[in-house]
């Protein structure tokens, strides 16, 4: 072709290139087009004839360049510039009004304060950058901090424009919003599924999200996404307009759909206006809401709120409430947590509950079971707590069915079959079996291996995570049992690490009994209390055996814990796991009782700080609890003294301020004779 057919050529490509994304803003922005199927269809079939002809002229903002690239691995981790902030949420009006004040307050502001307000999609949250007018990279929100880049997914959105319009945009802009699937689309998306012989999406919000993050772009390129921005993330030094909604007016006349139903609101009698209409809206609009957002206007004022934690003060997520729906309960199981902890989930008769079909829900406790008053065959009625979480609300309205029964609690854990037990005026049960309990296997070892325990040096989380999906190790004692050449199988463990770990287990037999009581993870008992019933009882076996009474008559031991350690002992699997521990040679000194009449320090508190030369801060704490005395980690009015050695830290001078005295190591040496 001719020098004059090129140039001619180039202006055609350019000119449908444009007119076609006019259209796609027509039809899948503005829900509002101009043309056919058909007559879009040709413009496209012409663009890419003309590109095939004259491969120079292909741009990566072409609408051609929609259809995806090569399928991917998996998603490379994109760290955001800015993190993606979460939104804090209320659900009533006085949770609204609350916030309002605050911002008042916070601004100083007397009259009525300017909101933007906009539905809350029920979307996947992505950031887009543009450099130099160019799509260049799509994230994902993830944790807030870092993402998933899905790119080439997001090119294929064509209400995502991948080149902006207009100008006076900053060299590098983000934009913030959320991509989501109408119900139109949604329909006609799950209809070619099950034509197609395929499994169609639960609701929306699922086929959105399952869509966007395809390992195959090709395939995004067929589910019909949307895109809506709601903020700015990164612009660098770019001035930005002064207001939340002089933002998206701007991100609109760059080509980047925003949402139709935004709104300005003076106040917060307008924005409860504004929900309220939201809210009877709610079935009618083409997409799904679960709530409206309200950010503060003014950017100057946001700047001048601020944020805490991973939210804004400036902004709230006002949801709507969660749809509700009854059907039968038909079995309660109970699943015992890494921390022992029973809890009832309800088996319901399948129900459709906000576009998500439940059969599971949590009843939380036993208190709950009663407050409800639910019972196995009955009517409940159910929701999906925040629309995410399914939860048992209470039972149906109307007279009780016949033949339906209460929800007991079990005796013996589901799990290990060890006792259950649940505190007076507790309203968690929880599993005994803390040694032994699958459930509670992973915490148990991580807690027995730890540094203030049992200090099994190499044995972190990856590889106790190794043992216990691996079945290897049931129990503590089952440790040390392992060998180098056991050890040397599992992930990254060589020869010279899996020798490592074998010494290291052979150190951790010799030990205190301090810290084997520690290691056991009784319930609520930590270094101090520990510490306090070795040096009281001198050995582990009138331990094992005091009564809560006697227990209950130790200085600093409540009658709660004295219940958790009698409770623990009485176990006879955590006493099979502690037989093993012994005689798999796991031992420590056992000197006798201290003599209750021979405790010249009893009464006396004292602190440690620094480094002692002549023996460790922890057996300096032991050599001053055997005598009586109390061993704490803070300074107080109360504290008798502050023992400091070298490099003392803070509580010397915590010491000094409150005139407590303080004794080197010299003095410790007299103390403990």
């Amino acid at each position: 072709m001719s020098p004059s057919g090129d140039a001619a050529a180039a202006r055609r490509a350019a000119e449908l290139r444009e007119r076609i994304a006019h259209h796609d803003w027509r039809y899948y922005v503005l829900d509002d087009p101009e043309i056919s199927d058909a007559e879009y269809d040709a413009l496209l079939a012409e663009l890419q004839r003309i590109e095939a002809e004259h491969p120079e002229l292909v741009v990566p903002e072409s609408p051609t360049q929609r259809v995806g690239g090569a399928p991917a691995s998996g998603f490379a981790p994109v760290r955001h510039r800015l993190p993606m902030l979460s939104l804090n949420n209320g659900f009533s009006e006085d949770e609204i009004r609350s916030f309002d004040r605050r911002v008042r307050e916070r601004l100083e502001a007397d009259a009525a304060v300017v909101y933007m307000a906009e539905p809350k999609l029920d979307g996947l949250a992505v950031s887009l950058l543009y450099r130099d007018g160019r799509l260049v990279q799509a994230a994902t929100r993830g944790d807030g901090e870092t993402g998933e880049d899905v790119t080439g997914n997001v090119r294929t959105v064509r209400s995502i424009p991948l080149a902006l319009s207009g100008s006076g945009w900053p060299r590098e802009l983000e934009v913030r919003g959320e991509v989501f699937m109408r119900h139109r689309d949604f329909e006609h998306l799950n209809r070619h599924l099950q034509e197609a012989g395929e499994r169609g999406f639960m609701n929306p919000r699922n086929a959105a999200a399952g869509s966007l993050r395809q390992l195959d772009p090709a395939v995004t390129a067929r589910r019909p996404l949307t895109f809506f921005a709601y903020g700015p993330g990164s612009v660098g030094d770019h001035p930005l307009p002064e207001t939340q909604s002089g933002v998206l007016d701007w991100f609109e006349s760059l080509g980047i759909p925003v949402c139709p139903e935004r709104a300005r609101v003076s106040g917060v009698d307008g924005a409860l206006t504004y929900y309220r209409a939201m809210a009877e809206r709610r079935a009618e609009l083409p997409y799904d809401i679960d709530g409206v957002v309200f950010k503060l206007d003014a950017r100057e004022a946001q700047q001048r709120i601020g944020f805490v934690a991973r939210a804004p003060r400036w902004a709230i997520a006002y949801k709507f409430p969660a749809e509700e729906r009854t059907t039968r309960l038909v079995a309660v199981d109970f699943q015992v947590g890494r921390t022992g902890a029973l809890t009832p989930v309800a088996r319901l008769e399948p129900v459709l509950v906000g576009g998500v079909m439940v059969s599971n829900a949590t009843l939380h406790n036993m208190d709950e079971i009663a407050r409800k008053d639910v019972r196995i065959g009955g009517r409940v009625v159910v929701r999906r707590a925040g629309d995410v979480i399914p939860e048992v609300v209470g039972r149906a309205g109307g007279e009780r069915e016949p033949q339906t029964r209460t929800i007991e609690l079990p005796a013996a854990c589901p799990e290990c079959g060890s006792r259950v037990e649940q505190e007076d005026g507790k309203a968690v049960a929880r599993c005994t079996g803390g040694l032994v309990c699958p459930a509670q296997r992973r915490e148990a070892l991580r807690h027995f291996v730890s540094r203030k325990a049992l200090d099994i040096e190499g044995f972190g989380e990856r590889l106790i995570e190794q043992l216990v999906a691996s079945g290897t190790v049931t129990n503590p004692a089952e440790l040390f049992a392992l060998d180098a050449g056991r050890l040397e199988g599992f992930d990254r463990i060589g020869p010279k690490s899996a020798q490592n770990l074998e010494r290291a287990l052979q150190r951790a037999r010799e030990t205190t009994l301090a810290r084997f009581v520690y290691a056991l993870g009784i319930r609520e008992i930590g270094e101090v209390t520990a510490r306090a019933l070795a040096a009281h009882f001198g050995a582990l076996d009138p331990l094992m055996e005091a009564s809560v009474e006697e227990l209950e008559a130790i200085r600093d031991v409540g009658p709660v814990v004295a219940r958790h350690v009698a409770s623990f002992f009485a176990e006879p699997h955590n006493r099979e796991v502690i037989a093993a521990l012994r005689n798999a040679g796991v031992h420590w000194p056992e000197p006798e009782p201290a003599d209750t009449d021979a405790r010249p320090l009893e009464g006396r508190t004292y602190v440690l700080t620094g480094s002692l030369e002549g023996m460790t801060r922890e057996q300096a704490s032991q050599r001053l609890q055997a005598l009586g005395a109390k061993v704490t980690g803070n300074v107080s009015r109360q504290t008798t003294a502050v023992i400091a050695g070298a490099s003392p830290g803070s509580k010397l001078a915590r010491a000094e301020a409150l005139g407590v005295p303080v004794l080197d190591e010299a003095g410790l040496l007299e103390l403990i004779g």
